[in-house]
């Protein structure tokens, strides 16, 4: 296990800039506004911001400002923040973000949480500063296993777990995997199909939205479980194809009334450009799903502009559901937009298990 600094070389902020100001732009229909994916103006904006006006040092040293390190588990290097409570008895609670999402999400979650827990903040294997991954067969379990171990060398024998996106299915993966270690999993993003008979009318609703999502599955999400290594060539080398990429997700899967600014967004892509990781995190697409039975008790925070929403009937059918939020506002990237509300309610399910035991 050793520290770990972020540090891209001028080289290549300085390739990235170059390659920004060599775009090849499409062409775009009069008025086709979003209905052929992020309009060409939108991303014009974005990406001279990101070769003009944005500043990856200023943003690197807020990363470094936390401690991080990097080990080898399982063959694969893991990339980690280690934020530790000023109370040496706090509890142990690992924070995992998704795709296209990097431990940037978490940076605002940190004060409010350290005050309760000691944090370790894992990149993902295949994610930013975890690098590639160099084998097939990295899916939830696997990650969870490698989490497991972490939390192992680092000295803390039980621990809770936070997740959204592909974290809420690592996270529930950990508490398959560890039982008698994880206390408790909390997530943010929950998929519950299952028949809507019986259920009543907000829920029935909910049902249907995930029914029509699942129907027409989206494009992004179609190419990266069946093609991921062919559209890792575009991300790779374009950084615009990069930015578009994920840049539509940041607008679409958003409360409309949340303010991410474009340099949260631009520190982000950033993150998948200067490791390259476009492709290996497409692969978990390909590598494994979400459908993860947690044994271990369960809290559920719904937000109510994200991709879809948990319906709690169905929930309590697979998981020890313990509790339960609807918060008033906030998307699929709940950290970054509500982190206050979401840190809030993480808390509060894990004070509701200590009172309970």
């Amino acid at each position: 296990m050793h520290p770990y600094r972020v540090h891209v070389p001028q080289a290549d902020l300085d390739d990235l800039a170059d390659r920004l100001s060599r775009t090849r732009w499409p062409d775009e229909l009069p008025g086709a506004g979003w209905d052929y994916g992020i309009p060409l103006a939108r991303v014009r904006e974005l990406a001279e911001r990101w070769r003009t006006g944005y500043d990856w040092r200023a943003h690197e040293a807020a990363l470094n400002a936390y401690p991080q390190f990097v080990t080898e588990i399982d063959g694969q290097r893991v990339h980690f923040l280690h934020v530790r409570s000023a109370n040496p008895d706090a509890l142990p609670l690992v924070l995992l973000h998704g795709w296209p999402g990097s431990v940037l999400e978490f940076l605002d979650m940190t004060e409010p949480l350290t005050g309760r827990f000691h944090l370790v903040i894992p990149s993902i294997p295949g994610f930013g500063f975890s690098g590639p991954t160099g084998e097939r067969g990295w899916d939830l379990g696997r990650i969870a296993g490698a989490f497991a171990e972490l939390m192992t060398r680092l000295g803390y024998p039980r621990f809770g777990a936070h997740g959204g996106d592909w974290g809420s299915g690592v996270a529930r993966a950990l508490g398959a995997v560890a039982p008698d270690r994880v206390v408790g999993v909390h997530v943010n993003y929950l998929p519950t199909p299952g028949p809507a008979t019986g259920l009543s009318g907000p829920d029935r609703e909910r049902v249907e939205r995930m029914v029509a999502f699942a129907a027409n599955r989206p494009g992004y999400q179609v190419l990266q479980a069946t093609r991921p290594q062919t559209i890792s060539y575009a991300l790779t080398d374009s950084p615009v194809g990069q930015l578009a990429w994920i840049a539509e997700k940041f607008t679409e899967w958003v409360d409309p009334a949340s303010a991410i600014s474009d340099d949260v967004l631009l520190t982000d892509v950033s993150i998948y450009w200067f490791t390259r990781t476009a492709g290996s995190s497409a692969r978990l697409a390909k590598e494994g799903g979400q459908g993860v039975r947690c044994p271990v008790p369960m809290g559920v925070a719904v937000l109510p502009h994200d991709i879809v929403l948990a319906v709690r009937p169905l929930a309590e059918r697979g998981h020890d559901i313990r509790h339960w939020s609807e918060l008033p506002r906030g998307g699929h990237f709940a950290a970054l937009e509500v982190p206050a509300d979401l840190a809030a309610d993480v808390i509060a399910f894990f004070d509701s298990l200590a009172v309970a035991a």
